[in-house]
């Protein structure tokens, strides 16, 4: 198999790379755009804001939530199956929300069917490459993570042309249309490894004349009860060995801070990249200017600060918590200043450091690696996403609800920023509160780089960069 491997990295693993780039940009351009279609949204339901603000939430926090859920059916049908599908979902959901009705059908259609799509198009394309990839796995993914990025900094400016000349229904159909090249895009990603699904039908086969018998579960193969018993729990063995990791991993401190950080990073960040065109509209700033769209600049300067910080996070003298913590406060305090500027290219400036800040995302799973260590990564993985899921998802309609509540951003933008210096603290004051004597390894902060055996140190640049969106 390495060597099969080392050929393919020669000749075509670098198209892989190429349709997964493309597949994500496809995926996700509209979600990571979908401040353009929020005003488009208000103005045709005449809903309030936080109702509105669901459609966008429900479609980046599915993903997330469901993360698990998506990796389990690449890993048993395999990404080329499962990028098909998702190309039909993320497709349909478009097209569907040119239809809809009303704000509860949009939810539904664009909201769950396209972020479900785009759970399994993200699963699926890290998946494949890092199948394809050894020893410049991590360059790889670099490269197809950043697809997101450039996707919303297309798609923004594309939408918002797309709606001029044809309206929001037919720029969702014509984003739709776009979408189905996802089908195209899953030709090349042929799975190296066999799927689970028909390993476990081989493994039937070959089995179907063996006896059940476990010397550790002490069973007798001549009684049929026992038998029966065996299989249920070798069946549930699986399930009960990843339910027993997540608990373990709450029982670190550390952790669970950086679930915390997550979840606060998640509710404050997100509702400024949906409502930051309605603030510029809000204040006329938009008037008798052909600005380039304050999303397109933070999706650009995301992808800028994802490979700047992930580079930031391989070096030795750096520590990947503090540099977490420390980019989710700048953030909270750039987010403080929003609400003071009146002008137009201030919003851009700040925009920008929206953006760069907001690439810290690509560093979550390199620090949760080293707080669990790598045998624990996928459980500790699942939980981080499902708490950045829930806050993804609460975020813009507690924030909508406020303007609502005051019919202004001010307060809003004060809330998220207070949550995103809240979630920047909160690493720092753990390992300070939970301070144990007996047990050197909470001293995270200090010694998170340097006492990890060298395993650790270089955990496997696929896990470091999974989280990446």
């Amino acid at each position: 198999m390495a060597a099969v491997r080392r050929d393919l990295s020669q000749d075509g693993s670098w198209s892989i790379v190429l349709v997964s780039f493309v597949a994500q940009l496809l995926a996700f351009g509209s979600p990571q755009a979908v401040g353009v279609l929020y005003p488009e949204w208000l103005s045709t339901f005449q809903k309030g804001k936080s109702t509105t603000a669901w459609v966008g939430s429900t479609v980046l926090g599915v993903g997330l939530i469901t993360g698990p859920l998506c990796s389990a059916c690449v890993d048993n049908f395999g990404a080329r199956p499962v990028t098909i599908f998702s190309g039909v979902m993320v497709a349909g959901g478009l097209m569907l929300s040119a239809f809809a009705p009303n704000i509860i059908f949009l939810i539904f259609s664009y909201g769950i069917v396209v972020g479900l799509g785009c759970g399994l198009v993200y699963a699926a394309t890290l998946t494949i490459t890092c199948q394809y990839f050894d020893k410049r796995r991590g360059l790889a993914l670099g490269i197809v993570t950043t697809g997101t990025s450039v996707g919303g900094f297309m798609y923004a400016s594309m939408q918002r042309k797309l709606i001029e000349q044809y309206g929001l229904d037919g720029c969702l159909l014509i984003v739709g249309a776009l979408a189905l090249h996802l089908i195209a895009c899953a030709g090349p990603m042929r799975s190296l490894n066999l799927p689970g699904y028909y390993i476990k039908q081989k493994a039937v086969l070959k089995c179907a004349d063996e006896p059940l018998y476990d010397k550790e579960l002490g069973i007798d193969p001549s009684v049929e009860h026992q038998s029966l018993v065996y299989t249920i729990k070798k069946r549930l063995q699986p399930h009960a060995q990843y339910m027993h990791g997540m608990r373990e991993c709450l029982r670190e401190p550390s952790f669970v801070a950086l679930c915390i950080s997550i979840f606060l990073y998640s509710l404050g960040a997100i509702p400024p990249i949906l409502f930051i065109e309605d603030v510029a509209q809000n204040k006329g700033l938009l008037d008798h200017v052909t600005p380039i769209p304050l999303v397109s600049i933070i999706a650009a300067a995301t992808g800028v600060g994802k490979l700047a910080l992930g580079i930031l996070a391989d070096m030795r003298w750096v520590n990947s918590l503090q540099l977490y913590a420390m980019t989710v406060a700048a953030m909270g305090a750039v987010l403080l200043v929003v609400p003071i500027w009146k002008s137009y290219a201030g919003l851009q400036v700040l925009s920008a450091a929206i953006g760069f800040f907001s690439g810290n995302w690509s560093i979550t799973s390199y620090v949760t690696t080293r707080l669990v260590g790598i045998e624990r990564l996928g459980q500790a993985h699942g939980l981080l996403m499902c708490f950045g899921g829930f806050g993804i998802i609460l975020g813009p309609p507690v924030v909508g609800s406020f303007f609502d509540w005051t019919q202004s951003y001010d307060l809003a933008f004060y809330f998220t920023g207070c949550c995103l210096v809240v979630g920047g603290t909160v690493p720092f004051l753990t390992p300070l509160l939970c301070r144990n004597p007996d047990n050197k390894d909470n001293n995270v902060l200090g010694e998170l780089d340097g006492d990890l055996d060298p395993e650790l140190k270089n955990p496997s640049e696929c896990n470091r960069v999974t989280s990446e969106a």
